[in-house]
């Protein structure tokens, strides 16, 4: 049985991660100047780049037949290293398809690298009103979330949907492949991954290094590498291996790993990069070596010795403060103003699908599911999914803005097979399925 696990919070606190809206130091901002689009663009389309005051690189581009809309874009991650100046290009190559579509878009790196939703937020809204300033006020404004990004859009859209003056800063939101369980939730099952894999590994720390919790990823100074991480994992369950090359001991390991984790073996190693690299920068960095993680009582299931694995799996409880300070930062309300879309990929293999069902729930919880509309696709990608199905949203979204007719998933997925000839690539959605949270 694959384990998921939830638990109820009734935590919210004035706290924030420990230095997610620390003071930076001092940057000159650079204006928005011209600068040469990626290959990807349509041909005469205009793109800028420069820097915000907080420090946040970014890229802007215009398409020649401009719709008038904006999107402002959140990307995903987090991604650990210091923001360089060319990072967006990769985003806005990887959705270029809404320039091709006629909409202008931007796309910031956020102020530094790291954990830190509301700073991500407050950078994004921050692009916004570069944008606005340097080009003017567009007709409409939506914001669009990637992965980690749908985190950071949809508390972008929270925080800052409605201006001091009460008119509105967004006209809609987008979500694909989104992290929306927020902070406390979406990363227990790496937790879960580091105690198991060390279990049967006993390798990520080895015993003749520093001893340590694996909730807190790495000791507060260590680096490792991915290929290091790789290195072990191999070393343990053969995971990058043919199938016949692994001993009967990495294959035991790996089939009990994968089996209570509900991990897929092409994805351990990255799954087992974030609970070593992004739990090191979330523990020491933003959350003053406090642990909001806990499996004290979780009941491991699916291994080939379930007793045993129980019995002998490493245990750590959470610090309430931390738990509090993460879902300050990263949990969402789901007090939603705004038209909001969703795209998910059923078979997604970094974002589990059943984000979409917590998001939902959260929505309902709040009174405001006639904004809400989810669509999901038989994909088993994460990252990028058929460009005609952005498309589609993105024509959902603006009918639903202009007359007010909340759309369906299976009108939008009428719209994409209008439009999968125009970039050669299928429409993919599952108009009847709906995610559930899955039980223990």
């Amino acid at each position: 049985m694959t384990l998921f696990r939830f638990r109820l919070l009734g935590l919210l606190s004035a706290l924030t991660l420990v230095g997610a809206g620390a003071v930076q130091a001092q940057t000159v901002a650079v204006d928005p100047t011209s600068a040469t689009c990626p290959d990807a663009l349509p041909d005469g389309a205009r793109c800028f780049s420069g820097r915000s005051e907080a420090g946040a690189f970014y890229w802007i581009a215009y398409p020649a037949d401009w719709n008038g809309t904006l999107i402002v874009h959140s990307h995903g991650g987090p991604r650990l290293g210091e923001p360089e100046a060319d990072d967006p290009v990769a985003d806005l190559s990887r959705f270029s398809v809404m320039v091709s579509e006629g909409y202008a878009w931007a796309g910031s790196t956020y102020r530094r690298g790291g954990y830190g939703v509301r700073m991500a937020a407050r950078d994004t809204d921050d692009l916004r009103q570069i944008v606005w300033g340097r080009f003017g006020k567009p007709q409409r404004t939506l914001l669009h979330g990637q992965s980690w990004g749908g985190n950071v859009a949809a508390k972008t859209a929270e925080l800052y949907a409605v201006a001091a003056d009460g008119t509105r800063n967004y006209n809609g939101v987008l979500l694909t492949s989104g992290v929306l369980a927020g902070g406390t939730r979406a990363y227990d099952f790496r937790a879960d991954l580091r105690a198991v894999y060390q279990h049967y590994c006993h390798n990520h720390p080895r015993p003749d290094e520093v001893q340590y919790p694996v909730w807190q990823g790495l000791p507060r100074d260590a680096t490792m590498s991915r290929a290091e991480i790789a290195a072990r994992v191999d070393e343990c369950t053969g995971a990058g291996l043919a199938p016949e090359a692994r001993t009967p001991l990495q294959a035991s390991n790996l089939r009990s790993i994968l089996s209570v984790t509900g991990v897929q073996a092409d994805q351990l190693v990255s799954h087992m990069a974030w609970p070593t690299t992004l739990f090191q920068d979330m523990i020491w960095n933003r959350l003053d070596g406090r642990n909001p993680f806990s499996n004290v009582g979780v009941t491991y299931q699916g291994s080939d010795d379930d007793v045993a694995l129980n019995q002998g799996v490493e245990r750590f409880d959470a610090d309430p403060s931390a738990v509090a300070a993460l879902a300050y930062d990263s949990d969402l309300t789901g007090q939603i103003m705004l038209p909001t879309l969703t795209l998910h990929a059923r078979y997604d293999p970094t974002a589990f699908v059943w984000h979409e069902a917590a998001y939902r729930e959260t929505v309902a919880a709040a009174g405001r599911s006639d904004l809400l509309v989810q669509t999901f696709t038989t994909e088993h990608e994460h990252s990028q999914l058929s460009a005609p199905q952005y498309a589609a949203l993105l024509e959902a979204m603006s009918q639903w803005i202009s007359d007010g007719d909340r759309p369906t998933a299976a009108a939008i997925a009428r719209r994409c097979e209008g439009l999968s000839e125009r970039y050669d690539e299928p429409c993919l959605f599952d108009v009847g399925f709906q995610p559930s949270i899955p039980q223990p």
